[in-house]
């Protein structure tokens, strides 16, 4: 419960008044790219690492990613110089006292982050917001770090920060509703789009993704179609960027898998989000994508351009409707169970992953009906709880 003494000390950061200083706790690419939007946006900003060389690498990126910006006329020379000026990079987290805001982007770690939390509360003015970065870890967990964890929240950018627009905001239990508001004000004057999250295993982004995945593998592992035919059918049917085994090899296997094994471990063991043991054998193998020139593809050889015939056309738009009706399913249970709104879901599957349209408008142009007898076909096939449909598709067939 929130106390008095709390409500009094936070009453100086409910009001809405634009950063102007923030700490940034981790200097490698997601924490320098956050201090890249913060700096840009006008904020003064105190990147620290423990280490000094990652401090002298995080400088040469940031503005190595700045030349980028002003070699392709983004920017000009006064703007790099300005936006480099508002950064100083320590090796001293007590430099932190005057911070409004501190950010931490560091190893997906509870424990060591808790210990962080806790440190920094001695240093920073109680009006400070402390927030986490984390992608998966319980934000209500490691509010509990601190004295006054009514002022610890989620800011849960996408890498890469600077070039994604997508932001999730999450409430711990614990975090004073009246920051909200204003938080988001502020970031949003970043440039960025925030949207609203419980907090919940993966959020709204990585919970309601893990069907482009997960599917997709069943799909392969039953031998329906192979990886590039099911590639193509997501990109060519569907318009996404990436097919999703390409974007699994270009994400990094053990990272993708590692997200699985989260969400689904969170969510206590819920058939929906299980890992696939595929994926797991190229983990142990060491066959993690791009990054290693092997994971589902083998990039050491170049792979014939997948041309589908007549029969590979009519199997696409199969694995395109399923992949598709258990992404919307898993947007429609997301709003369904309060983790956010209809508005914020559309917003973060279109922004935080760049999906062609939202979910829920494409289960309207699709049809509800559909949906609902595709998924039902799947359960009837299998029995297995992944394909149970949600309560939010049956109530908007009634509605209708």
């Amino acid at each position: 419960m929130v106390t008095d003494i709390n409500i009094v000390n936070l009453t100086k950061i409910t009001k809405f008044n634009m950063f102007s200083k923030i700490g940034v706790v981790g200097s490698g690419a997601m924490g320098t790219g956050i201090a890249q939007v913060a700096s840009m946006a006008g904020c003064e900003v105190l990147l620290y690492d423990i280490s000094s060389d990652n401090l002298q690498k995080a400088k040469s990126n940031l503005h190595s990613a700045l030349t980028k910006l002003l070699d392709k006329g983004k920017i000009d020379a006064t703007i790099l110089n300005a936006v480099l000026g508002r950064v100083l990079f320590t090796d001293n987290l007590s430099a932190f006292g005057e911070c409004e805001l501190v950010i931490e982007a560091i190893v997906e770690n509870l424990d060591v982050k808790k210990s962080l939390f806790a440190n920094l509360e001695a240093i920073v003015p109680v009006t400070c917001i402390i927030a986490s970065n984390t992608s998966s870890l319980s934000i209500t967990a490691m509010a509990s770090s601190l004295k006054n964890p009514n002022r610890f929240v989620g800011i849960h950018f996408f890498n890469p920060a600077p070039l994604m627009q997508l932001v999730e905001v999450v409430p711990a239990l614990q975090t004073e509703n009246s920051l909200i508001t204003d938080l988001k004000k502020n970031i949003e004057s970043w440039g960025k789009i925030v949207v609203e999250a419980k907090d919940s295993p993966g959020f709204i982004v990585n919970k309601v993704a893990r069907p482009y995945y997960g599917e997709a593998i069943r799909i392969m592992e039953e031998g329906i179609a192979s990886p590039q035919a099911i590639d193509h059918a997501m990109t060519t049917i569907g318009g996404f960027k990436m097919g999703p085994f390409t974007l699994m090899d270009f994400i990094g296997l053990d990272v993708n898998y590692a997200v699985t094994q989260s969400v689904w471990q969170s969510f206590f063991y819920d058939a929906r989000y299980k890992p696939s043991f595929s994926q797991k054998r190229l983990v142990e193998a060491g066959y993690l994508g791009k990054k290693t020139s092997k994971g589902f593809y083998d990039y050491n050889d170049m792979l014939p351009a997948f041309i589908p015939n007549e029969e590979d056309e009519a199997q696409m738009h199969y694995v395109f409707n399923r992949i598709l009706c258990m992404l919307i399913n898993e947007a429609a249970d997301t709003v369904q169970v309060g983790i956010c709104s209809e508005q914020d879901v559309e917003l973060a599957m279109k922004y935080g992953t760049n999906y062609p349209k939202g979910l829920l408008a494409w289960a309207e142009e699709l049809g509800y009906e559909e949906i609902i007898y595709t998924l039902d076909n799947l359960y009837d096939r299998y029995h297995e709880e992944r394909y149970r449909v949600s309560p939010y598709l049956r109530d908007r067939v009634s509605l209708q």
